[in-house]
């Protein structure tokens, strides 16, 4: 009998510390996973002084025909006016970063100085909560003042985005609205939502917000399931030594 009891308290002592590594393992997993997929300012491609590139999609969201489209219209633009824009995309971000402060680091590793600085637009997003941020340069405000530069970023990206996700068309839209303030043209302002609509899609829970629920339902599962299965084989060869 004591020998039973003995394998049985052995098992239990055993599938407990089995479940609490399975649990820290996810746990783990949840919590630090995240950011090996953030984007760094240093992982982000240089720029050459005759550099064409005008979209950098790290985010992987726009489509090859979207982005050919949207670099033609802004590689016309700088070479009718001088002034460039340049869009950019990441799949997330490090916990200590902001949307700000991301485009801020790359605007001016971009362009280290004032005057590199000033004919440019940098436009960025976050594809996990969909949050976005401009940076200009001085000349670039005597054209496009910061209240437009900051609707492009907060209205024109994220109407279509709000409407389900559709990336192409906010960033064609956005494209369209500063190629046509940056050429001397009046501004078409941002897209028009009707308010019912945006009362709707102000109830929806964001990216963030919906992977944060779920990682924290799978964790309580989990310490249940570590709590729960060693007390009910324990209970189990209880009843079989019986």
């Amino acid at each position: 009998m004591k020998q039973l009891s003995s394998q049985i308290s052995s098992w239990r002592n055993y599938l407990q510390r089995l479940m609490l590594s399975v649990v820290l393992i996810l746990a783990t997993t949840v919590l630090v996973a995240d950011p090996a997929f953030a984007t760094s300012v240093y992982e982000m491609p240089s720029l050459t002084a005759d550099s064409s590139t005008w979209v950098v999609d790290k985010g992987e969201v726009v489509s090859r025909v979207t982005e050919g489209k949207i670099s033609s219209l802004l590689e016309n633009l700088a070479k009718q006016t001088g002034n460039e824009v340049r869009i950019v995309t990441i799949r997330h971000l490090d916990y200590d970063e902001t949307i700000q402060s991301f485009t801020n680091q790359l605007f001016e590793k971009w362009f280290p100085t004032p005057e590199a600085q000033a004919n440019q637009t940098l436009l960025a997003i976050d594809t996990v909560t969909n949050s976005t941020a401009i940076r200009t340069g001085e000349k670039v405000k005597s054209i496009m003042p910061d209240e437009i530069a900051q609707s492009v970023a907060s209205e024109t990206v994220q109407v279509p985005l709000r409407q389900g996700d559709k990336y192409n068309q906010a960033f064609e839209d956005a494209g369209d609205r500063l190629v046509a303030v940056l050429s001397g043209q009046p501004d078409p302002g941002p897209p028009q939502v009707a308010a019912e609509n945006a009362r709707v899609e102000g109830t929806f829970k964001t990216a963030a917000e919906t992977d944060r629920g779920s990682s924290t339902v799978w964790v309580v599962g989990l310490l249940i399931a570590a709590t729960v299965i060693p007390m009910a084989t324990y209970f189990w060869y209880q009843s079989m030594s019986s």
